[in-house]
């Protein structure tokens, strides 16, 4: 072998080295990121396997104010937040209806919306996507 076969030999071996060392930093950060996204899913799936909810009751206040009261039981083992938790009454979401705070495993809360008609349905959904729904005669 001469000298320009040894010597290109040497600058392809220099370039590949450095070609390696811009790029597996980038690889390790891109791997460490998707290994971490992928802890969190499985962190809210298991969040979502363990929430429970039941709607105990469903009451609307004709003769009052039109108050629709709507009493909730937390079944599950999974701690939710209150102000996470969506009520939507015949497919219109009602904005900070739930109020704030937590909503622990054996808690009972009462949301208060105010209605001009009694609803046909109304659907509770958690802050991880579990939802639970009474309608028509279930609604009181």
């Amino acid at each position: 072998m001469g000298f320009s076969v040894s010597g290109s030999a040497a600058i392809i071996f220099v370039g590949v080295m450095v070609a390696a060392g811009i790029a597996v930093p980038s690889l390790v950060g891109s791997m460490g990121a998707l290994a971490d996204s992928q802890g969190e899913q499985v962190d809210r799936g298991i969040d979502a396997l363990n929430t429970e909810f039941e709607i105990t009751s469903a009451t609307y206040n004709e003769s009052g104010n039109g108050d629709l009261d709507v009493t909730l039981e937390n079944t599950g083992s999974t701690t939710l937040t209150r102000n996470g938790t969506s009520v939507l009454v015949d497919g219109g979401i009602r904005a900070d209806a739930a109020g704030t705070g937590l909503w622990v495993p054996g808690d009972t809360i009462t949301i208060t919306t105010g209605e001009s008609t009694k609803p046909d349905r109304v659907k509770i959904v958690a802050e991880n996507g579990i939802a639970e729904t009474v309608s028509g005669a279930d609604i009181q």
